[in-house]
């Protein structure tokens, strides 16, 4: 994601537009679309040329579902990214399950779990489905919600440590330890799955 200070009043322009400002939500339209399309580029880019879900497809949706959402109180650019994050798991969630691919294996979405991140035991190992990923993380949510939020914007949403501590209103210091507890916690989880 761009630097806060490379991008023009992403945070100003969303207040304006959930104060009903129409102006406010074309200005927006251009910055985020390249923010989220450049998000869904990177999750689909282990995918194979002709998939049928292409980033394109992902950022509409996505942005779509975002427009819509009209009883959240934005309150800052990394807010927004982190509500799109969340947006795209699910989108991708549903768009394996109605594909019907459910078996590991069976031409599913492949993603990697920390991409960007030099992670040796990961890279070791074949990148989860967003299935496997998705049952891991609801059931890192039932165990600890922060950890799991932090998987959801580090991961969905790409966002850095810095950004990730600005959403969640915590110290750095305290994501990078949820950060890498998560990472442990989903890559034991994933590998001890049965194929």
């Amino acid at each position: 994601m761009p630097d806060a200070g490379s991008t023009p009043d992403i945070t100003g322009l969303l207040r304006r537009w959930q104060d009903g400002d129409a102006q406010a939500l074309a200005d927006l339209t251009p910055l985020v679309y390249r923010e989220l399309h450049g998000i869904a580029v990177r999750y689909l880019s282990h995918e194979r040329a002709n998939h049928t879900l292409q980033s394109t497809a992902l950022v509409h949706e996505a942005f779509l579902r975002l427009v819509d959402q009209n009883r959240v109180d934005w309150q800052s650019r990394t807010h927004f990214f982190g509500v799109a994050a969340q947006l795209m798991r699910w989108i991708l969630v549903g768009h394996a399950r109605r594909v019907g691919r459910v078996k590991r294996g069976a031409d599913v979405v492949r993603i990697s779990l920390d991409e960007g991140v030099d992670v040796a035991q990961a890279a070791a190992t074949d990148p989860p489905d967003i299935l496997m990923l998705d049952a891991a993380l609801q059931e890192l949510e039932a165990l600890d919600v922060r950890q799991a939020r932090i998987v959801e914007l580090r991961f969905f949403a790409g966002l850095t440590i810095e950004e990730t501590a600005d959403a969640m209103q915590v110290s750095t210091g305290t994501i990078k330890r949820e950060w890498a507890v998560a990472r442990a916690w989903l890559y034991r989880h994933i590998a001890a799955r049965p194929e």
